[in-house]
């Protein structure tokens, strides 16, 4: 009787995960070797997918190469802004679960309304961030922040700005477990500021920083909506990342990408990229293995 209400509560998530996990997958391992295009015509052609994205398609190594420069570009920003606001809501101060709840607020909005908000902001002739800094007198004239210079600038201060409370959330809650006993005695034998930091609260924060990393640097290789509705995978493809031309390929949506539906191809493009992003994290899990055994 239990082993059967077991069961009856487990079958819910079991179906959604045959079924919108274990199904796509299967799905794309399939098709990733035919030439279908959503109809009913499929022609099996091998390795001739992969041959093609290895060989002649050059948007695909460049959309890889634009997602590694957006990844990194948020990476290097969102991590550290986080940890230092986490910092500051982490000290006692009227109205800090307010602000806490503001910080976080971005992460449970739309990306696609967030992009396209953002995309108003930063229109170049009438957004508020060229009206309101020539107001200020600290341009002369109006930035083309979605131009091909500035563009994946903005997109990733855009994904910084949308996922720092989610990562803050994190490191809040690594700084809260840290007893407070550790720092009254550091304290106590004279170790400053500065030294509880680097001495105390960095080293213990180790297992939540690995953990957060490695939840970041996934999420930050997925990002497509916010950009896709701000840019387009455009100008000129500057801001091109790799799953969203994966979802052009399914889903043409300009004349940046064919007309016609390439599902089998766009298959085997979602499947070496996914092998690509296991790579990437097998590597960050051995060396984060390898800094455990050394500290």
């Amino acid at each position: 009787m239990r082993r059967g209400t077991l069961y009856l509560m487990l079958a819910p998530n079991l179906i959604l995960f045959l079924a919108l996990t274990v199904y796509p997958i299967g799905w794309a391992l399939r098709y990733m070797f035919y030439r279908y295009d959503g109809t009913y015509r499929e022609t099996f052609i091998g390795l001739g997918n992969f041959n093609r994205l290895l060989t002649r398609d050059t948007i695909y190594w460049a959309s890889l190469g634009h997602t590694f420069e957006y990844a990194g570009g948020k990476l290097l920003l969102i991590l550290p802004l986080a940890f230092l606001v986490a910092m500051l809501l982490n000290l006692p101060f009227r109205g800090r679960t307010a602000m806490q709840a503001v910080v976080f607020g971005p992460t449970i909005m739309s990306s696609a309304v967030m992009g396209l908000m953002f995309y108003l902001l930063f229109n170049v002739y009438n957004g508020d961030v060229n009206r309101y800094l020539m107001k200020l007198h600290l341009i002369h004239a109006p930035i083309n922040w979605l131009g091909p210079k500035l563009a994946m600038l903005t997109v990733v201060l855009v994904a910084v700005w949308e996922g720092m409370g989610n990562y803050m959330v994190y490191f809040l809650a690594g700084l809260q477990t840290i007893p407070k006993e550790v720092y009254e005695s550091a304290a106590i034998d004279g170790a400053g500021y500065w030294r509880r930091l680097f001495a105390i609260t960095i080293p213990m924060m180790g297992p939540v920083v690995r953990v957060v990393l490695m939840l970041a640097i996934l999420a930050s290789f997925q990002d497509i909506q916010s950009i896709m509705v701000m840019t387009g995978g455009g100008p000129l493809q500057k801001t091109q990342v790799v799953f969203l031309y994966i979802y052009q390929l399914f889903f043409p949506i300009d004349a940046s990408t064919p007309v016609q539906p390439q599902i089998g191809y766009g298959a085997a493009a979602s499947v070496l990229t996914g092998l690509i992003l296991g790579g990437i994290t097998l590597i960050y899990l051995y060396i984060s293995k390898k800094l455990d055994d050394l500290y």
